[in-house]
């Protein structure tokens, strides 16, 4: 019926089909050949049947014979008649009249060389494929030169046809007669059969489709009768007639090609064909040839889809026609499909049910959600459901049914069609949808009754089986399907926006999968009954989940969904079924990604008020769930999922911090930049929440606090260096009030962080490596000398640091205050034995020594250079005297005493 482009899909299909045929008939052949081998070897090796006995040995064993009138005994008396061999029965008439034991063995045959290969099989093969081709483009030629009537044609094509059925079977009783074997090379009775089978096919057709000869009746039963031949024939010649002519039939619309299509007089042929191939292959159990015919079959879905105006009602045939045959013969254990180990899963049985509901699926997306589309599709998830329901080989194809109604009702919900429902307005908008047409009826009835299907058989079906994996399936599509509906009528019906109606019916399915758990929980244990409850309880879980969002706005969304994740961890405790402790974590991920979306939770309506706002709810309550949640998840494991939570809890926590530090600084407007008090106040807090994991990870020997503690402590090096010390340091770059003499913000950023670090370099002595606390520690003295420089100038310079020059007196004064500095440390070191703060002290006197030599040395003139010199040197001093008097002070050994002599 196609022209173009479907010529050469034809050629290539029928020169795969031989190829598929000649790899068969091989395999056979060589099979035969072995089969051979064996059966001479048998008979070479078998006993000789000894020879026939003279006269005189006869008349010397007749007395034997007639003294033994009497029964014989149990056991024999003597053993001179020992029973002759039994080999009458299995020994064949001997080839020659004189077969002695030293006949030598028969020598195998050779195998097949290339010449005997090509003209023995190859030849007759290509014959084959010519003769059937030819029929089809002699009747093309006839058509398009117009060189005989339509009736001749017709006529024409059933004598060539009959003529090649009649020369297929007059080959294959000569064979079976003659002494020719058939199977060594190739099997020119199938070829031939096969050849004129297609041609018949394709005669008939013509004579209905093209000519209108026949009328539909009267093909129909001409092309069963051929179809039911087909089937007689493959029976008696094998898989290669089998291939070859299911091929030729499917390709047989394509070659015999019209101006018009008729689909319906297509997808009738289509059936008949679909029946004797299915039918075949459940006889002959080829399963190559139930998918060969699937493939084919739906691949004639796709020719009609794209045209202007779809027939809806011959695709629809073609699927239920498919769809009905399949669960008919190919189905294992349902009907007369073959039979199947119950408890298993088969792939051909499950496979076929889904091929069609992809086709029913397809047509319904090309009709736009055709009414007479979407009820033949419902029609088919029900059969499926039911087929699965009765045969547990079928039981896959109830993913491939859940996937088809999630997607042709995500694909009705955005599709953007004039009569998109409008939501109502008044007091509370989104209270509930509006039917405006029957489209939103039909597809309103059609969800409730898959929802309805899925969920009622997926828990019916816990306990009928003794695999795992039968239940496991049902109870996945019991749980998502309803789930999966219930999102796209939201996502049509209300666009996404808050609706109480669908927030209750959220609810009420989490109240169903909730009692299956409880149901389920309390049977006994069956095989996969803990992965089941596991997906119910999950079901429950997500759709409270959904109901939150239906009906809660984006703040509270947030807390809802963190909320879950505490109410899974604690169920978990509860009921300890695995799963839930990946949801658990499922929805930390989930909470995480939305903030990702917004991370001010509810974008401008954050509010001014500093630490009372929005940002608190919507970080700090997330924050609050996750740290609870993982207390209950280590109570029984540490596990990624424990892991996932205390990322989350730790992010969270991390991040009220900072967003509130942002919104305190910025005043409620936090797309400013960075100040020196936001980035005071975030180095002190990360600094004080790494000494917090530092001391909760001794405890709770976590991977994860372990790390957090690192990163935080990483986080609050890189904002002290280049927030504080070069983008925010009010000496170098910033212009920035610090305000009071005293209480000011340098002692917020450069004094508090100094003392931050030096605890935090405590914290972690002796449980990280020394090189590790000593830079923390390093980063303290930096920080502590940054404050006592920056104090100076602000007491000559007033609270704006970047303006105006350095006096003597100034200068003068950082080299005392740093000298002080340096003896306190000192002093603090001798008084408490620290060796790391003398090191320190060391350190800040070797600075002071380095800046007096260097700077006051050029810019101090007379009494200041001279008092900045006289300081340093009694300074040393009496650091020397210490650290000889005090420190490392010399044992002096007395003199030893004489001995004492007697008088």
């Amino acid at each position: 019926m196609f022209d173009g482009p479907f010529d050469v899909f034809a050629l290539i299909i029928a020169i795969i089909a031989f190829l598929i045929a000649i790899k068969a008939s091989s395999q056979a052949t060589e099979l035969r050949r072995r089969l051979n081998l064996l059966e001479e070897k048998f008979y070479a090796l078998r006993p000789l049947q000894p020879p026939p006995l003279t006269p005189a040995q006869m008349q010397a064993e007749a007395p034997a014979t007639t003294t033994a009138a009497e029964p014989p005994p149990l056991a024999p008396e003597t053993e001179t008649t020992p029973p002759a061999p039994i080999t009458e029965e299995i020994s064949p008439p001997p080839l020659e009249p004189s077969t002695g034991a030293d006949a030598p063995p028969p020598v195998p045959e050779a195998a097949p060389g290339f010449e005997e290969r090509l003209g023995t099989r190859w030849v007759v093969w290509i014959g084959g494929l010519a003769l059937a081709l030819g029929g089809f483009f002699m009747v093309r030629y006839s058509i398009e030169a117009g060189l005989l009537g339509p009736g001749v044609r017709v006529l024409l094509g059933g004598l060539f046809a009959a003529a090649l059925l009649g020369a297929g079977e007059w080959t294959r009783r000569k064979e079976s007669i003659s002494t020719i074997q058939a199977l060594p090379i190739a099997n020119i009775p199938a070829i031939l059969t096969a050849a004129g089978t297609a041609v018949a096919f394709a005669t008939i057709y013509a004579a209905y489709a093209l000519y209108g000869f026949l009328v539909p009746a009267t093909a129909f039963v001409l092309l069963g009768i051929v179809a039911m031949g087909t089937l007689a024939a493959a029976l008696l010649h094998g898989p290669a007639l089998a291939g070859l002519g299911v091929v030729g039939a499917f390709v047989t619309p394509v070659l015999v090609s019209s101006v018009k299509p008729d689909y319906w007089a297509l997808y009738i042929y289509l059936a008949i064909v679909t029946a004797a191939s299915f039918g075949l292959a459940r006889i002959r159990l080829w399963r190559w040839l139930a998918v060969t015919t699937i493939v084919f079959a739906v691949l004639w879905i796709f020719p009609g889809l794209d045209t202007e105006e779809l027939q809806v009602a011959p695709h629809v045939f073609h699927i239920i026609a498919g769809f009905m045959l399949a669960a008919l013969l190919v189905v294992c254990g349902f009907m007369f499909g073959p039979s199947f180990e119950d408890g298993e899963i088969e792939p051909v049985s499950s496979g076929a049910l889904g091929a069609y509901l992809f086709g029913a699926m397809l047509v319904v997306l090309s009709s736009a959600h055709a009414d007479l589309a979407l009820i033949a599709f419902t029609l088919l998830v029900g059969g499926t459901l039911f087929v699965a329901w009765r045969a547990a080989a079928a039981t896959g194809a109830l993913g491939a049914a859940a996937a088809a109604v999630f997607i042709v009702f995500a694909e009705w919900a955005v599709r953007a069609n004039p009569d998109m429902l409008v939501l109502p307005g008044g007091p509370m908008p989104g209270v509930g949808p509006t039917a405006t047409d029957s489209a939103v009826t039909l597809h309103l009835v059609t969800a409730a009754i898959f929802a309805a299907g899925f969920g009622i058989l997926g828990f019916l079906a816990q306990g009928r089986s003794n695999s795992a994996i039968i239940p496991v399936v049902w109870s996945a599509s019991a749980v998502a399907t309803p789930i999966a509906i219930l999102v796209a009528l939201y996502a049509r019906i209300a666009h996404l926006d808050r609706s109480i109606p669908f927030a209750i019916l959220a609810v009420l399915l989490a109240a169903a999968f909730g009692a299956a758990t409880e149901a389920l929980t309390r049977r006994e244990t069956r095989p996969g009954i803990a992965i089941s409850t596991a997906l119910f309880a999950t079901g429950t879980l997500g759709a409270m989940a959904l109901a939150l969002t239906f009906a809660l706005e984006k703040g509270w969304l947030t807390i809802a969904l963190a909320l879950m994740s505490l109410g899974t961890a604690w169920i978990s405790m509860q009921r300890p079924i695995p799963f839930l402790r990946w949801l658990a974590a499922i929805f930390a991920g989930l909470v995480t990604a939305r903030i990702v979306y917004d991370p001010r939770i509810v974008g401008d309506a954050v509010g001014t008020t500093p630490i009372l706002n929005w940002l608190l709810w919507g970080y700090g309550l997330p924050a609050l769930s996750f740290w609870a949640a993982s207390i209950f998840l280590r109570r029984r494991a540490d596990d990624a999922p424990l892991r996932m939570v205390e990322t989350a809890a730790i992010l969270f926590t991390a991040l009220l911090a900072f967003m509130e530090i942002r919104h305190f600084a910025t005043g409620g407007r936090m797309t400013v930049a960075p100040s020196l008090l936001e980035f005071a106040l975030q180095a002190c807090v990360t600094l004080a929440m790494a000494i917090g994991l530092e001391r909760l990870r001794l405890r709770s020997r976590s991977i994860v606090h372990n790390v957090g503690a690192v990163v935080l402590t990483a986080i609050a090096g890189l904002v002290s260096v280049f927030g504080l010390l070069i983008l925010e340091n009010p000496l170098l770059l910033s212009s920035v009030n610090v305000g009071g003499l005293v209480f000011n913000l340098l002692l917020l950023g450069y004094a508090l962080p100094a003392v931050l670090m030096l605890l935090l370099s405590y914290a972690v002595a002796g449980h990280r490596p020394v090189a590790y606390a000593n830079m923390i520690a390093g980063g303290a003295l930096v920080f502590a000398l940054a404050y006592v420089t920056l104090e100076i100038r602000r007491f000559y310079h007033g609270p704006v640091l970047l303006y105006g020059g350095t006096t003597g007196a100034e200068q003068y004064t950082y080299s005392i205050g740093w000298l002080g500095f340096g003896v306190v440390l000192l002093g603090v070191g001798i008084l408490v034995n620290s060796e790391r703060a003398r090191l320190a002290s060391a350190a800040v006197i070797a600075l002071t020594i380095l800046k007096a030599f260097v700077i006051d040395m050029s810019t101090l003139t007379g009494v200041y250079r001279a008092l900045s010199f006289m300081c340093l040197g009694v300074v040393l001093v009496a650091i020397g005297w210490l650290y000889q008097r005090i420190l490392f002070r010399r044992q002096v050994t007395p003199p030893p005493v004489a001995p004492q002599t007697g008088t």
